[in-house]
């Protein structure tokens, strides 16, 4: 019935009067007010009931004075009434009619009973009802009731005492229980707190609400009493005890962590108060340490106090457990005391409660990775995780290493247990069933002389303390032997199994997500939260070290089965742990240890030691105390099972394996079983301890790799226990069974497995290397049984399999050799009789897979091993021959796999097997194999053990082209096939097909390989090969290149011959020159080849001709690809290059070819082909805009382009030529592109070389010079529509330089002619027709080529001149062939170098000069270039060297040359006076005749007086002209001009000779004829009775003077002359000169009769008189001849006597 229904409320107010009146009964007598009260009371209850409908409501609001008569019974103090009162007050609670301020009221009483000491348990008991009731009491009211029973706890009493304290605790939890109910109510409204103000005022609670600030105020005054401070709002407490306290703190902690979670005030009550409060309390803990004096320390130390230590710690489980979140660091300070209160120093009860507090962390893994989170995982935090195991660990190693000093027991402890208390747990324990009898009942750890009992503490997973719970304690207990280490113990295994479980709990969870995501989205990549691995790493990371330092040692010293067992689990779930999360170190840590177990003690097994140095060298350091991993110790009491021998290298004693060992093997193969999958890389671990132990119990591999039982084949034989023998079939089976259960592995763990066993393998081949003992064969026996199990999935583990079986094969030691090979072949066998599926025959990738390392065994070195491999090949062709297909290529790799360090026996049986295919198989294999075949072949060709089979294999390439030739329809449909299969699948992938020489149609392609194949053997380093390759090349591409098609013919072109000639090129060039020695004596090498490069040269020659023919034969095919162009240009280039190599050979076997190809007819083309020229050419049509054009291809070493020359070719206009011009056009850029070769090739090949030139400078040979001029002539005939002044100008540089070039002197005597005769050399020849073939296109050719005649002029002109200067090649030192009469020469003279005798070369230039002016003297260009002028100038000097000529006849023809010249030239210079263009050239003639007329040089001693006069004939003839073409001239002649020649004249007829001579000399040395022309000459100027122009009359009047000069000086030196000879005659000469002046002068008188007087100038009387009286003198003289002259001439003068008057007035005027 509720406390509101109208029944409760109508029994309520009968009961109200009921003790009303009963209150008023008892108050007649003594206390008359109280009854009064009482009455009026009950008055006022009925008025209330009969006024109100809802009566409870209207009796809360007046409970004030309902209440007040009960109050003031309390007030009498009377026992009973008191009571009374009470009970009348606790119903009026009850029904929860008490107001707020009779609440107040009530309090007040109830403070007023117990200062009096009155009913105090019932005052307790009505507190409770009133603060459980109803929410009225808060604030100081509240407060005063609490304070109330907290007085009441410090009471004499003992039942008070506890009720109170039990009061207190409920009033606690009520207050709590108020702010919670208040908060739930409050929920839904979201109000805004005011900020908080820090700490600024520690009553700042105006932001709770009332319920809450009652218990903020509660909370913060308890923390107050504990820490001794006089509370805020509990105003009246008398006492307090720290651990009544601490209880109250624990427990508000405990049950209401909501409250501080959700508020900040209490949180910050939590950080500021309780935190710092707990801290401060365990400072006597921290600082203690058991055994210090406390005389040492200047301060007495306050000795830790067990209850209010124990409570610390369970307040600190409490705010670890439920406000870590809040308190991070306060939390870490906190683990950190814990931590070091496990310090062996601190007393045994502490370190006790410690680990008890440790154990219940242990069990709370969430709690754990927390700390993991918030501080490992944190840069600068404490590691604090990491810290609790560590310490954990080394608290177990402390209870080891240092016997407790408080526990002698430990020490003393007999092997049988000590004391009861252990004997009991120990009989309630586990591990109470020993191993065998004679161990002993009791479970522990013994290390090293330790014995410590284990007992069971708690339940695994709970962490049930003993003695954190003993509250009603106040001494420290005492600790039981053991009882920390099971603790410790027990606090461990929770460790790992929270973690592990919570770990894979999670990883499971994620797992199936991940699986459910990829269900629903089979496109998308799962992603997994980083997070969270790393936090399971992190845990991992930090835990590992220090578990596995404690598990190991607790593993090496446990001696119970149980125990043991838990350990060995642990190890496990953790290694299986570490691998899940791929955890690499600390899996294999584990696994270590697990392994170390399970081998004899101290076993040395490198794969172990190495991993635990890694983790030794880890020392962790521990609250200052280093810990290190320990080792097991080797004394423990254990029973032997086994003893064998190990596995070494070096035969050792025996070793012996106990009980444990077993257990721990057991584990590993359990390991090994169960968790397969993460083991990874320790499958190396695991499978080395594995293959030890088998070794040590003698199991040795039978058929199928299964390991059986067997005895050891040398050393002692293993001795094995009953108890082990039984195991072995077990063991052996498990072994078995673990590798079938690879089949359940996935890929990634199974290539663990594979590799694992791989380096084990190899392991056992290390040690098998250098003796033939027993090889350890449990890797490659159980890698066969791998391989055999996981057959349908044999593709992923075939690789890494075979790879290892294929090193097993190349093992020196013959046993472990022979085993791989077995297992190799067996496997291979296996695979191709599995039925898989699908099929072989459908699943050729994998039938290839299967057959790769047959071909792999073609590596392997030792021959028994390629004995058995190509006797396998042959079983395979025997059994699997028809469904070889796609096979093939292996095989045929496997026959084709020879290299030249294998020794002919092996190549030779190789090469009767290709002989056979080639015979045989070809039509049976896929045609896609025939390429292979052509590869094998060739590299039989390639190899260098036998020549013979070299050179047979080139011809089996020739039968194979054959049979491509024969059978090329049916090849080319199935390669067509192929193609389209090969082209779809491409597609599909988006890629593009990829096979060589890809654009071209396979069956081209098959052709194709072939002459790559043939053009690798033409390199070969063996000239035999390199000429039967070439030959066979050239051969085959003659012979059956009609097959190809068109566009192949692009790739034969540029991949295969040109890429073969780029490749002998760099050969050649790089060849060696050394001599080769004859080989072996019984070889004869011809000189011409007896050098590495001599021989390249011959190849080189070979396939540049072979090329060239090719190009010349094919002409017509190759023009209709698309870049003949380019093709033309490269092949130009090596025949450029080859031209130019250093080789006379080559370079002259090259010009050989160029001219072989340009003899080309060009071929007739279709009138349909015609097209754009340029693009038929390769010009893109974006060049064709001529100022970006350069020609196609390269450009072109021209100014101007290929185009602009086409267009200029075909008009202005660039428009497509008609039909029959095309092939024109593009001929005409071919010729081009060949004309700028031949420039190249020329300048480059007569280029001088620079400098002082060393020895090896290369000089051109003669025939090499001969040719490349002689191509000119042919090359011109294409060329001379467009040949320009500047290409004619090149040409001239060539010829100059050709004709320059000197020869070797041992070649000069087949090259030169006899020095007697004067013949031109075949070069000579050469240039000279060049020159004529150009000047007879001029003449024949269009106007505007005549402007080429100067230039021709001119270059022959240059030869000309080397009759008197050779040329310079250089700076070489050369030696000249002069003219052969003067100066012999010896031929073997030491200059290296001999130029040509250039006399006859220059004087047949002459004479083609002279007959080509002839020709032209009247073209424009002749007369503008000045060339006369530069004839004159050029004869000048052999006309001026005269005698000092190399050669005499070169003056005699350079005169009679300028005669004709002159003879043609004059008139024409004559015509043209008025232009001015032969100014200069007048000057020049006259120097001309005055260096030839009056030559330096001496004629030579031995000339005869014949030859004298034959060449003074030759100086008349030149005064004759003079004579004749010349001064009848005058009038169109510069009058200088005229002036130098009257002036040498002059000179000419005066002979000028020395006083001294002798009759011979006058006799030869007189030029009397001569003198005589020049003085008629003379004479026949100075008058003329046909005077026309006043410019004759000058010419005369010079004429005149010069003569009287002339005559005068003559006769004055004869009378000189007469007078000083006395008797003596004068010399014959000066008498005839005599007789022909005075001859002279009486001519010269009659003349000047008949002139008109007024051609005769005043002077000239003068002179004529003045010459009489010298005549006169010459009377005297004693020749007759000269009287009779002399008459003569006096004669005449008398006409002078009376001079005429008038005339001479006339003459003067």
């Amino acid at each position: 019935m509720s406390t509101s229904s109208p029944e409760a409320v109508k029994k309520l107010l009968e009961n109200m009067q009921t003790d009303l009146r009963s209150l008023s009964m008892e108050c007649k007598k003594k206390f008359p007010p109280v009854k009064e009260a009482a009455e009026s009371g009950i008055v006022k209850i009925k008025t209330i009931a009969a006024r109100n409908t809802d009566i409870l409501a209207a009796l809360k609001e007046n409970s004030s004075e309902a209440v007040q008569p009960f109050l003031m019974g309390c007030g009498t103090k009377e026992p009973k009434i008191t009571q009374l009162c009470l009970a009348a007050i606790q119903r009026l609670m009850s029904h929860e009619v008490v107001s707020e301020a009779a609440a107040g009221n009530i309090i007040n009483m109830l403070w007023q009973l117990m200062e009096n000491g009155l009913e105090e348990l019932k005052l307790l008991q009505t507190v409770l009802v009133l603060l459980t009731t109803n929410t009225v009491v808060h604030d100081e009211v509240l407060s005063k009731a609490i304070v109330l029973c907290f007085r009441l706890h410090f009471t004499k009493d003992n039942i008070t005492n506890n009720t109170a304290a039990a009061t207190v605790r409920q009033v606690v939890t009520v207050v709590f229980e108020r702010m919670v109910a208040e908060d739930e109510r409050f929920k839904g409204i979201v109000e805004q707190p005011p900020p908080v103000q820090g700490n600024t005022n520690r009553r700042s609670v105006s932001t709770l609400r009332p319920s809450a600030k009652d218990a903020y105020m509660l909370f913060q005054d308890l923390c107050q009493l504990v820490n001794a401070d006089a509370p805020y709002w509990l105003v009246g407490m008398t006492e307090m005890t720290r651990t009544f306290g601490l209880e109250l703190l624990e427990s508000v902690l405990n049950d209401f962590p909501g409250v501080f979670l959700q508020h900040q005030e209490f949180s910050f009550l939590l950080k500021e108060r309780v935190c710092p409060l707990v801290i401060k309390l365990f400072s006597p803990n921290i600082k203690f340490r058991q055994g210090s004096s406390s005389a040492a320390s200047p301060a007495p130390v306050e000795k830790p106090y067990f209850p209010i230590c124990m409570r610390l710690l369970r307040v600190v489980s409490v705010l670890i457990k439920h406000f870590y979140s809040l308190l991070v660091t306060e939390c870490e300070i906190f683990l950190s005391l814990l931590v070091k209160f496990l310090d062996g120093e601190k007393p045994q009860w502490l370190r006790a409660v410690a680990v008890e507090s440790v154990h219940r962390l242990c069990v709370q893994p969430h709690l754990l990775r927390s700390f993991c989170q918030s501080y490992d995982m944190k840069q600068h935090s404490t590691k604090v995780f990491r810290d609790i195991v560590n310490a954990l660990g080394s608290f177990i190693q402390s209870l080891f290493i240092v016997p407790n000093a408080g526990n002698t027991a430990a020490i003393s402890a007999p092997a049988g247990g000590s004391g009861s208390v252990t004997q009991g747990a120990a009989q309630g324990g586990p591990g109470t069933g020993g191993v065998s009898g004679n161990l002993t009942t009791q479970a522990a750890f013994e290390y090293r002389g330790t014995w410590i009992p284990l007992m069971t503490v708690s339940v695994q997973g709970s962490a049930k303390a003993t003695y954190l719970e003993m509250l009603d304690k106040v001494e420290p207990p005492s600790i039981p032997e053991g009882y920390a280490m099971s603790v410790a113990f027990s606090a461990l295994l929770d460790l790992v199994r929270g973690i592990t479980t919570m770990i894979e709990r999670e990883l499971a969870m994620e797992e199936e997500a991940a699986a459910e995501f990829r269900e629903a989205n089979p496109e998308q990549e799962w992603q997994q939260q980083p997070g969270a691995h790393l936090v399971w790493e992190e845990m991992v990371s930090a835990c590992w070290c220090g578990l596995l330092a404690a598990l190991s040692l607790l593993l090496d010293a446990s001696t119970d089965e149980t125990a043991t067992e838990n350990i060995l689990k642990a190890e496990l779930t953790m290694a299986s742990l570490c691998g899940r999360l791929s955890l690499v170190t600390p899996r294999d840590a584990f696994i270590t240890a697990i392994c170390k177990a399970s081998l004899p003690p101290h076993y040395a097994l490198t794969v172990l030691s190495c991993n635990a140095a890694n983790l030794s060298s880890k020392a962790y350091s521990i609250q200052g105390q280093s810990v290190q991993i320990i080792s097991p110790s080797s004394e423990s009491h254990q029973q032997v099972v086994a003893v064998g021998q190990p596995l070494t290298a070096q035969p050792q004693g025996t070793v012996v394996l106990t009980a444990k060992n077993i257990q721990c093997m057991r584990t590993l193969l359990n390991l090994a079983h169960c968790h397969g999958a993460v083991l990874g890389t320790s499958w190396q671990l695991v499978l080395a301890t594995l293959q030890h132990l088998v070794w040590i119990l003698g199991l040795k591999p039978g058929v199928g790799g299964a390991l059986k039982p067997g005895r050891a084949v040398e050393g002692p034989s293993t001795v094995l226990t009953t108890a082990v023998m039984t195991d072995l079939p077990v063991i052996s089976n498990i072994l078995s069974r673990l590798f079938e259960s690879s089949q359940y592995l996935d890929d990634v763990s199974l290539h663990h497995l594979i590799n694992a066993l791989c380096s084990l393998s190899l392991e056992a081949m290390e040690m098998a290397y250098g003796n033939n003992k027993e090889p350890s064969l449990f890797a490659v026996a159980k890698l066969l049984e791998t391989g055999l199990v996981n057959m349908d999935r044999i593709e992923i583990l075939w690789r890494p399999l075979t790879g290892h079986l294929l090193e097993v094969c190349q093992h020196p030691n013959s046993r472990m050799r022979e085993w791989g090979a077995e297992a190799l072949t067996a496997l291979i066998k296996a695979g191709l009789a599995y039925k898989h599926d699908p099929p072989l025959a459908q699943n050729q990738r994998l039938q290839l897979l299967l057959l790769n390392p047959l071909k792999e065994l073609s590596n392997v070195l030792h021959s028994d091993i390629r004995q058995k491999q190509l006797e396998s090949v042959l079983q395979i062709l025997q059994s699997q021959g028809d469904s070889l297909g796609p096979g093939w290529p292996l095989v045929l790799g496997v026959i084709g796999a020879i290299r030249n360090d294998q020794g002919e026996s092996l190549i030779r049986t190789a090469f009767q097997c290709l002989q056979l295919v080639v015979t045989d198989f070809l039509p049976t294999m896929p045609c896609t194999c025939l390429q292979i075949v052509v590869d094998v072949a060739g590299s039989f060709g390639l190899q260098n053990q036998e020549l013979n089979i070299s050179l047979t294999s080139i011809g089996l390439l020739w039968n194979i082209s054959d049979y491509f030739f024969q059978r090329g329809d049916a090849i080319t449909q199935e390669l067509g096939r192929e193609e389209e299969a090969l082209q779809k699948q491409a597609q599909e992938k988006g890629e593009t097909l990829n096979r060589p020489f890809h654009p071209a149609p396979p069956f081209d392609c098959l052709w194709l390989c072939l002459y790559a194949k043939l053009g690798e053997l033409c390199v070969d380093p063996r000239p035999a090969v390199r000429k039967s390759a070439g030959q066979t090349l050239f051969s085959t591409i003659a012979a059956h290149g009609t097959l190809l098609q068109q566009p192949t013919w692009h790739i034969v072109v540029w991949k295969v011959l040109f890429h073969l000639l780029d490749c002998v090129r760099t050969s050649s060039t790089t060849a060696d020159k050394e001599k080769i020695e004859s080989g072996g004596g019984n070889i004869l090498i011809h000189h011409s080849r007896d050098t590495a490069e001599k021989q390249w040269a011959e190849t080189w020659v070979l396939t540049l001709a072979g090329v060239a023919r090719i190009f010349n034969t094919r002409r017509y095919l190759l023009q209709q690809l698309g870049d003949f162009f380019e093709a033309w240009e490269v092949l130009l280039n090596h025949i450029q290059s080859a031209a130019l190599s250093k080789n006379n050979e080559v370079s002259l076997a090259a010009l050989k070819s160029f001219q072989e190809i340009l003899q080309i007819v060009t071929p007739v083309k279709d009138s349909d082909k015609a097209g754009d020229a340029l693009a038929a050419m390769g010009v893109p049509p974006v060049l064709i805009d001529p100022l970006s054009a350069s020609g196609p291809g390269r450009p072109l070493v021209r100014s101007d382009s290929l185009v602009e020359r086409l267009t200029r070719y075909n008009g202005a206009e660039l428009q497509a030529p008609p039909p029959g011009e095309e092939s024109a056009l593009e001929d005409s850029a071919l010729w081009w592109s060949a004309w700028n070769t031949w420039y190249r090739t020329g300048t480059d090949s007569t280029r001088p070389p620079s400098g002082v030139t060393e020895k090896l400078s290369f000089i051109p040979s003669q025939p090499f010079l001969t040719a490349l001029i002689q191509i000119f002539p042919a090359l011109y005939q294409h060329i001379k529509a467009n040949f320009s002044m500047e290409d004619l100008k090149k040409l001239g540089v060539i010829l100059h330089g050709a004709v320059s070039v000197p020869i070797s002197s041992d070649a000069s005597p087949f090259i030169l002619p006899s020095y007697t005769e004067a013949v031109l050399t075949s070069l000579q020849e050469a240039v000279l027709t060049a020159l004529d073939v150009l000047q007879k296109a001029i003449c024949v050719g269009p106007e505007n080529l005549q402007v080429m005649y100067p230039a021709i002029f001119e270059q022959l002109l240059l030869f000309v001149e080397f009759s008197c200067k050779p040329p310079q090649y250089g700076r070489m030192e050369t030696k000249h062939v002069a003219n052969a009469k003067y100066n012999q020469i010896q031929l073997f003279a030491p200059a290296e170098w001999v130029a040509l005798n250039y006399v006859p070369f220059a004087e047949r230039s002459l004479e083609v000069l002279v007959d080509l002016y002839h020709k032209t003297a009247c073209h424009k260009a002749v007369i503008n270039e000045k060339v006369l002028q530069n004839i004159i100038k050029t004869l000048r000097m052999p006309l001026g060297l005269k005698y000092a000529c190399p050669s005499e006849s070169t003056w005699k023809l350079a005169v009679s040359s300028l005669l004709k010249v002159l003879s043609i030239g004059l008139p024409v210079a004559r015509q043209h006076a008025s232009s001015g263009k032969f100014d200069t050239m007048w000057p020049e003639l006259a120097n001309a005749f005055e260096d030839f007329l009056f030559t330096k040089s001496t004629p030579p001693d031995n000339l005869s007086i014949q030859e004298f006069q034959k060449n003074e004939a030759v100086d008349v003839e030149v005064v004759q002209l003079i004579s004749t073409e010349i001064l009848p001239f005058a009038n169109f002649i510069p009058k200088d001009f005229v002036g130098q020649i009257m002036t040498m004249l002059n000179k000419g007829s005066i002979h000028s000779q020395s006083p001294s001579f002798t009759e011979a000399e006058i006799d030869v040395r007189m030029r009397e004829e001569f003198s005589k022309v020049c003085f008629e000459t003379l004479l026949q100027f100075s008058f003329s009775n046909k005077v026309s122009t006043p410019q004759e009359g000058y010419i005369s009047r010079m004429a005149l003077s010069v003569l009287l000069k002339r005559s005068q000086d003559v006769l004055r030196r004869y009378v000189e002359d007469e007078r000083l000879s006395g008797r003596c005659p004068l010399p014959r000469q000066q008498v005839t000169e005599i007789i022909f002046v005075l001859k002279a002068i009486s001519t010269l008188m009659d003349s000047l009769k008949k002139t008109q007087p007024e051609n005769v100038d005043g002077n000239t009387w003068a002179q004529v008189i003045a010459l009489y009286p010298t005549l006169v003198e010459c009377i005297t003289c004693s020749s007759s001849e000269v009287s009779s002259a002399l008459k003569e001439a006096l004669g005449p003068f008398k006409d002078f006597m009376q001079p005429p008057i008038s005339r001479v007035q006339n003459g003067e005027s």
